[in-house]
């Protein structure tokens, strides 16, 4: 006969570990079938309760000895087999409570987690929005935001950026969507029924924010150009230009590679796209002369084609500059406006629709047509020639 007293569980030895892996022994109390101990080579000590729960034996722990007295441990254990005989499920509801208690922070890192396809530029976006709109509620448990609450944060943030208040109430969509599928009561049930960011849908709440549609004109490309010209880093002259003879996004010509550059076949490859797709394009004479004499002046382990001035990296967005270029040339411009104005001037040469989806990457899911033409980066080389040749042609009438 054996019952859990302090004198008999003081006794006990610890298992022995014999390949580095924590062991343990478990000891039944005779007296009160489904109580027992558990003890690990580590010396921990814990009571529990054993039961066969929806046909399953399933085992909690009920707290540790010492802080736990046997005594009490044992009215605990009373207390939870009495509800599994009247149809408890003691884990599940333990399991439910923890769910209820999920907070805004941990319900975003287990999102972050589910979608393995995130970017990190999304990933720094999102982060951007909670720690920046939300901080606030990042320790609130997700059951106590309520759509009263979403509304009146959209509305509040909307007063001075409407923009950021949208994309902050679609992330906090997001993670209330996962969490809906994830955390459950003790019946499998969600413990979120409802999205309380679907109040702003219901009552159109959301921002009207007009698509940014800046573009340098082709009258105002020759100012630039000449304002360009005057800036005192060649690798800042040389990165702007690059992106407006590719139309490429910032951060895929910041992160360009050597070893993406071929010289010889006068190709290039961004590797990393925004839909996750290899984009390889020709290089017209315009870029291959930029891209030969940066080439020739690069140290002999450069990894970047456009290196920071100033740290052991890739370039970043040269801020000071572009509002330089813009004072010299009364030329107001973003970055994103080169690749729209890349847009416009091919528009106006009629290149052909695949080719300057092609050109820009683009991916229609619901073009089946464009999925039988082979996209070959030679039969983009003509296109992209037209294109810098008129480029060139506007920057030096």
């Amino acid at each position: 006969m054996t019952r859990l007293s302090k004198s008999f569980i003081d006794k006990l030895p610890l298992p022995v570990s014999t390949d580095g892996k924590t062991k343990q022994a478990f000891y039944r109390d005779s007296a009160l079938p489904g109580f027992g101990l558990r003890v690990t080579s580590g010396g921990a000590k814990s009571f529990i309760v054993e039961k066969r729960i929806s046909g399953r034996v399933k085992r909690l722990t009920i707290g540790k000895y010492g802080p736990l007295t046997p005594e009490k441990a044992r009215g605990k254990a009373i207390e939870l087999l009495g509800d599994i005989t009247v149809g408890k499920d003691p884990v599940a509801e333990k399991r439910a409570d923890s769910s209820r208690k999920v907070t805004l922070q941990e319900a975003f890192e287990s999102y972050q987690k589910s979608r393995k396809d995130l970017k990190p530029g999304t990933i720094k976006n999102y982060e951007k929005c909670v720690d920046g709109c939300l901080a606030d509620w990042k320790n609130r448990p997700l059951t106590a935001i309520s759509k009263d609450m979403v509304e009146a944060r959209h509305y509040e943030i909307g007063q001075r950026a409407p923009a950021r208040a949208n994309n902050t109430m679609r992330v906090l969509r997001a993670i209330f969507n996962h969490s809906m599928e994830k955390y459950e009561d003790g019946q499998g049930e969600p413990i979120i029924r409802t999205n309380p960011v679907d109040r702003l849908r219901r009552n159109r709440a959301w921002y009207r924010v007009e698509r940014r549609t800046g573009v340098i004109k082709q009258h105002q490309l020759k100012a630039w150009n000449d304002a360009v010209e005057q800036l005192t880093l060649e690798v800042t002259r040389d990165f702007l230009l690059f992106l407006l003879f590719t139309g490429l996004r910032k951060m895929e010509a910041a992160k360009l590679r050597w070893q993406e550059v071929d010289l010889i076949d006068r190709t290039f490859t961004i590797p990393d796209t925004k839909n996750r797709e290899k984009h390889v394009l020709p290089l017209p004479n315009y870029l291959f002369e930029l891209l030969t004499k940066r080439k020739d002046a690069a140290k002999k382990d450069e990894v970047w084609v456009f290196p920071s001035p100033q740290h052991d990296t890739h370039f970043k967005e040269p801020r000071h500059a572009i509002k330089q270029v813009t004072e010299l040339s009364g030329v107001t411009f973003t970055l994103h406006d080169l690749r729209r104005t890349f847009i416009t001037i091919a528009e106006s040469l009629d290149i052909p629709a695949y080719a300057l989806k092609r050109l820009l990457n683009h991916r229609n899911p619901n073009d089946v047509t464009a999925g039988y033409i082979v996209a070959d980066v030679q039969r983009l080389r003509n296109p992209m020639d037209k294109i810098a040749a008129r480029i060139q042609e506007l920057m030096t009438p």
